[in-house]
């Protein structure tokens, strides 16, 4: 799939969701095309580094790198190398 999660908080208790994201060495991955979801997301690279691809733009990012994005438009973690990375992801349903 290319990501592994981590859910670090009970998401029936609020509107905000905060996940760590294990996104997969490059040699293992096998998720290439963009996810979509209504939430608007707040990433914050904790490990290792990836190519934010978001609305058709690629964005390398590295540790202490944070990006915050509107879920609806196409977008993926892609890993840079084979150490993989490790995202904090904070999706916020802003519907609630």
């Amino acid at each position: 799939m290319g990501y592994s999660y981590e859910l670090l908080a009970n998401p029936h208790y609020s509107n905000v969701e905060p996940t760590i994201v294990h996104v997969t060495p490059k040699n293992e991955n096998l998720r290439y095309e963009p996810y979509t979801h209504s939430e608007e997301e707040f990433i914050y690279i904790l490990e290792g580094s990836i190519y934010l691809l978001y609305d058709r733009e690629k964005h390398y990012m590295v540790k202490g790198d944070t990006a915050y994005f509107k879920g609806e438009k196409p977008h993926l973690f892609v890993p840079v190398d084979n150490e993989g990375a490790k995202v904090l992801t904070i999706f916020v349903d802003s519907n609630m």
